[in-house]
């Protein structure tokens, strides 16, 4: 699997170097951050970029599996292949579940290498703001963590659509990783701003910096982009009592809190919460998160 840490050296040709516009000031509301996303590029992780065109070098021999395991450890070039995807099925067609080996299944491999071009990438986004590409590369991290949770939470629940879940809490903060790649001084003010007050409520700092909360915004573009119903549903942390929903939001924030070791004071109330959707004990709960964490 390929470095989910866009900090690592480059390992591309110097991409040309063009001045990088980025957002300074807030948008007005939610539909004005929707359409701004709507005609924004989705840049991706230098990795991924790179593996995509050693592909295309060999395309004849290329299939979908390759082209899966070159996109599949990354969460906006996931993004960008269901989006595509979802785009060219005929209105009021939709479908319950989709992957990204599926999508490019029906894209075919040639149309693939032909939509999705040369990459921009996250590393070339954000070379100017290096406190920003530092805070993307924790964000990508958690990304990680909270799908390898999820993914254990859901096969012990023995649910059907584990897979579907998995790419649920992967993604699940993809909003925030494109305020990251758009509107890095923002972003830059969300995390001073928690730093400074560990009581404030993300949701109240984000409507205070963007206007918007990023949750609303993350249900917003995967409306607009026709992403897989059950993706859409289970991706609402607004409805967190049925247990597909709750699963993601327990690996989100369990990844959320482990991020810098076990030791935050809100692990516990983490655990309680696991032990009940997996209807273990806290004990148990405690060492099968454990171990999902040692084996990742």
């Amino acid at each position: 699997m390929q470095s989910l840490n866009p900090m690592e050296p480059s390992a591309l040709p110097e991409p040309v170097v063009l001045p990088i516009q980025h957002l300074s000031a807030p948008l007005r509301d939610l539909a004005a951050w929707t359409r701004y996303f709507r005609e924004a590029e989705i840049p991706v992780l230098e990795a991924t970029a790179k593996a995509l065109e050693d592909l295309r070098a060999i395309e004849d021999d290329v299939d979908a599996s390759m082209l899966n395991a070159a996109t599949e450890a990354d969460p906006l070039m996931t993004l960008k292949v269901l989006a595509h995807v979802a785009s060219r099925r005929r209105p009021g067609f939709s479908t319950e579940t989709e992957t990204v080996t599926s999508s490019i299944v029906m894209m075919g491999i040639t149309p693939f290498f032909t939509h999705f071009g040369a990459q921009t990438t996250l590393q070339n986004q954000l070379r100017d703001q290096p406190l920003a590409l530092q805070g993307l590369s924790e964000l990508l991290r958690r990304a990680e963590r909270a799908g390898n949770f999820a993914l254990g939470f859901a096969v012990h629940r023995g649910d059907t659509d584990a897979g579907v879940i998995h790419q649920a809490a992967f993604l699940h903060d993809f909003a925030e990783m494109l305020m990251w790649c758009h509107a890095p001084t923002l972003q830059l003010k969300i995390q001073e701003a928690q730093k400074a007050d560990a009581t404030l409520r993300t949701t109240t700092i984000q409507r205070n910096v963007l206007n918007i909360e990023l949750d609303d915004l993350r249900q917003a573009l995967m409306k607009l982009w026709r992403l897989p119903e059950l993706l859409v549903r289970i991706s609402d942390g607004k409805h967190a009592d049925h247990p597909t929903v709750r699963n993601v939001v327990l690996a989100v924030r369990l990844a959320r809190h482990t991020m810098q070791g076990w030791e935050n004071a809100a692990i516990p109330d983490d655990i309680e919460d696991i032990a009940k959707l997996l209807n273990a004990s806290p004990r148990v709960a405690l060492a099968f998160v454990r171990k999902i964490d040692r084996s990742a």
